[in-house]
């Protein structure tokens, strides 16, 4: 009888293999539920460089209408209000990482229980998943203080806009990231302050939240630091008040973003990471390790997207080289790859963040 096999590097077998790595990374990457391909999704994928060549796309943020509207004895025709379309663009760029192991031709693979090969690729999904969250969270959360594009999705990362941002403290009283200290904590008026922030203001000023269950949802993601010092509040009014609210939608408790929250207040789900950033000295850009900046999340907050080079389908290229007279293995993940928050620019040069307001208070 004769039996197919698959070797290494055969054409099936990568292909079998870019899949596999593709779904483990997704499976350990928290920010996962935040991507999609609609413009309600906070992570926005952007599909046009898997379709054709170029590393940088154009992408519009449409603002809302904001006319009067017509009556009864208006003329609808030639009074219709034009779109306001604003840009920005996204640079995708090749991003990859290699593991090196023997291979199972070798004494070192016979003496332990398990196969190296495989343990290398969940090794490469491992570092993909934290990649992409420090690609993220550098972005959204304007962390300057790093400037390795190989950690903030291939482009610059830019400050938080002047509109887009608060401080712990009475309203004015810090306007600075260095200027936070112990008595800077975070707290749950500071959400109120974000929410309001995102909520009020003209077409433009507004960040437009998630759609779930027909509701108006944001996402807060917060340092674990700055949660426990939410926890541990037991003023009134304090996190200790309002656990009986906490992931109160029960018609939405089901949709993914959902996973893993640590609670609900005032329509924003709240979620935690490590990846959010520290602070930044408004002046030097430096890093200040005793903040972290919270931040606020609405539609369209980034934008992701993938080179049609990189792994086709699977996102993933994956790459396996035999050595050393087939005794030495190296295989490789690769991505042409890019993620950037979301920031639209008017021809006057203005610019503003479009989906994101930052929240830095002092936690250590």
């Amino acid at each position: 009888m004769t039996y197919s096999a698959f070797g290494v590097n055969d054409s099936y077998a990568v292909k079998l293999w870019e899949k596999t790595l593709a779904v483990a990374e997704r499976a350990m990457l928290d920010i996962a539920p935040l991507i999609g391909s609609s413009p309600n999704s906070i992570i926005q994928l952007k599909p046009q460089t898997q379709k054709s060549a170029g590393d940088r796309i154009t992408v519009g943020l449409r603002a809302r209408l904001q006319g009067d509207g017509l009556s009864e004895n208006d003329i609808a025709e030639g009074n219709g209000e034009g779109l306001s379309i604003y840009s920005d663009n996204l640079l995708i760029n090749e991003l990859g990482h290699v593991v090196g192991v023997k291979s199972g031709n070798t004494i070192d693979a016979q003496r332990v229980p398990f196969d190296l090969r495989e343990e290398a690729k969940e090794a490469l999904a491992q570092w993909w998943a934290d990649r992409l969250s420090y690609w993220f969270f550098n972005q959204v959360c304007g962390n300057v203080a790093e400037t390795r594009t190989k950690y903030t999705g291939m482009n610059a990362t830019l400050a938080p806009t002047a509109n887009r941002r608060c401080w712990a403290g009475t309203l004015g009283s810090v306007t600075a990231d260095e200027g936070l200290n112990s008595s800077f904590p975070m707290t749950l008026d500071l959400i109120d302050r974000a929410v309001t922030i995102a909520r009020v203001g003209d077409n433009l000023q507004r960040v437009r939240p998630l759609k779930i269950g027909g509701q108006d949802k944001y996402v807060v993601y917060l340092h674990p630091l700055q949660l426990r010092d939410l926890r541990t509040n037991t003023s009134a009014g304090q996190w200790m008040d309002i656990q009986k609210y906490a992931l109160s939608a029960h018609n939405n408790q089901d949709h993914p973003i959902y996973t893993g929250a640590a609670g609900e207040y005032n329509s924003c789900i709240l979620r935690v990471s490590q990846d959010v950033t520290t602070g930044c000295n408004s002046t030097t850009g430096a890093q200040i390790t005793t903040v972290r900046r919270a931040v606020l999340l609405g539609a369209q907050s980034a934008i992701i997207a993938y080179g049609r080079k990189g792994g086709s389908a699977n996102k993933y290229r994956w790459n396996e080289e035999l050595l050393d007279h087939k005794r030495k293995l190296e295989v490789s993940a690769w991505a042409i790859a890019g993620l950037k928050k979301s920031v639209w620019s008017s021809n006057a040069g203005s610019a503003e963040d479009f989906g994101t307001v930052t929240i830095s208070t002092y936690a250590n």
